[in-house]
C-alpha cells in the first residue's frame, strides 16, 4: 500500500508540474486586482490536483465511489472553466446542486426523509461557496482542509474512506508545497476550492450517517461562521454579497492589519484542528452542536468588531 501511495505521490508531483507549464503557455494566471491579497501575477488552478488524485483512485479501486467521482468531476470542470472565462451564475449553482444530488447519494442521505435530504443539499452547497468565498490568501485552503481531514482520519473505521483520505492527504500535501509560501507557485482556483469542498462534505456527511452523531457539522465550524456573518455584514451594508471583496475576517487581518498570509492561514487551520480534536472526544448532541455555533458567531462578532476597530 506504501508504494502505491508514493506512485500516486509522483503521479500527482508530476502533473502539477506539467499543470504550470501549460497554465504558463495559455495565461491561465491570476493577476492583481484591488481586491487581491497578492501582488504578483500567480498561476490559477492549481487545485486541479484535487480532481485528478480522486479519478486516479478511481482507476485503482475500481471506481468504489462512483457518484462522488462524478460529483468532483463535473464541478471541477465548470470550475476550472470558470478560472479561465467566467460562467454563468446559474451554470455554476446547478452543476453544486448536481453535485451535491450525487455525493449525498454516495453517502445514502438521499434514502433519507424529505427534510433531511433538503437540509443535507443546503449545507453541501453551502460548504461548496464557503471555501470558494474563504480561499483568497495563500495556504488557507490547503491547511484548514488539513483541519478536518486529520481528525477523520484518526477516527476512521472504514478501509475504502481511509484510503480514500490518504490520497486526499497527499493532495493537499503536494498542494500546499506549491501554494504555502510567501509567494505562491499558484493558486489553488475555483477547480480546487470548490472540488476540496466537494470531498471533504462527502466526509463529512458520510460520518454523519454512520455514526449517527450530528457532532461532526462543527468540523467547518470557523469557515461556516466567518461565511455567514461577512454575507450579513456586507447584505446590511447594501453591497452585493456575490461580487469579489475584502470583507471576511482573515481578509481583513492579512490586508489591513499586514499579517503574513502563513501566520493567518495557520490560525485558522490549528484552530479548527484543535476545535475539532475537541469535538471528537465530546458527546455533544444535536442542542450541543448548535449551543456550539451560538457561541461561535458571538465569538466570533466580538472579535471582528475588536480588529475592525483598529482599522
Amino acid at each position: 500500500m506504501w508504494l502505491e501511495h508514493l506512485i500516486i505521490a509522483g503521479v500527482l508531483a508530476a502533473l502539477i508540474v506539467i499543470y504550470f507549464r501549460v497554465a504558463d503557455k495559455y495565461d491561465i494566471i491570476d493577476k492583481p486586482n484591488q481586491r487581491s491579497s497578492h501582488k504578483t501575477p500567480t498561476i490559477r488552478g492549481g487545485g486541479i490536483i484535487f480532481p485528478i488524485a480522486i479519478l486516479l483512485l478511481g482507476f485503482l479501486n475500481s471506481f468504489y465511489f462512483p457518484y462522488l467521482t462524478i460529483a468532483v468531476l463535473l464541478s471541477g470542470l465548470i470550475s476550472f472553466v470558470d478560472d479561465i472565462r467566467d460562467m454563468p451564475r446559474i451554470m455554476r449553482f446547478g452543476v453544486h446542486l448536481l453535485a451535491a444530488a450525487l455525493l449525498l447519494h454516495e453517502a445514502y442521505i438521499l434514502t433519507m426523509p424529505t427534510v433531511l435530504v433538503i437540509l443535507a443539499v443546503v449545507f453541501v452547497v453551502g460548504v461548496i461557496n464557503a471555501y470558494n468565498f474563504m480561499d483568497g490568501i495563500n495556504g488557507i485552503t490547503g491547511f484548514y482542509s488539513l483541519a478536518i481531514l486529520l481528525p477523520l482520519m484518526w477516527t476512521e473505521a472504514d478501509e475504502h474512506i481511509f484510503e480514500l483520505e490518504i490520497v486526499v492527504l497527499i493532495a493537499l500535501l503536494i498542494f500546499l508545497f506549491f501554494n504555502a509560501r510567501k509567494r505562491a507557485r499558484c493558486f489553488a482556483g475555483d477547480v480546487g476550492s470548490v472540488t476540496i469542498a466537494v470531498i471533504i462534505s462527502y466526509l463529512i456527511t458520510q460520518r454523519v450517517i454512520e455514526t449517527e452523531d450530528y457532532k461532526y457539522m462543527g468540523f467547518l465550524s470557523l469557515y461556516v461562521v466567518d461565511t455567514a456573518v461577512t454575507i450579513v455584514q456586507r447584505a446590511i451594508a447594501g453591497e452585493k454579497i456575490f461580487e469579489a471583496h475584502r470583507r471576511h475576517l482573515f481578509q481583513v487581518m492579512s490586508n489591513e492589519l499586514k499579517t503574513p498570509h502563513m501566520v493567518v492561514a495557520l490560525s485558522y487551520g490549528i484552530l479548527q484542528l484543535l476545535m475539532n480534536a475537541a469535538i471528537v472526544n465530546t458527546n455533544l448532541g444535536v442542542l450541543g452542536i448548535i449551543a456550539f455555533y451560538v457561541v461561535m458567531f458571538l465569538l466570533y462578532i466580538v472579535l471582528k468588531i475588536r480588529v475592525l476597530k483598529k482599522i
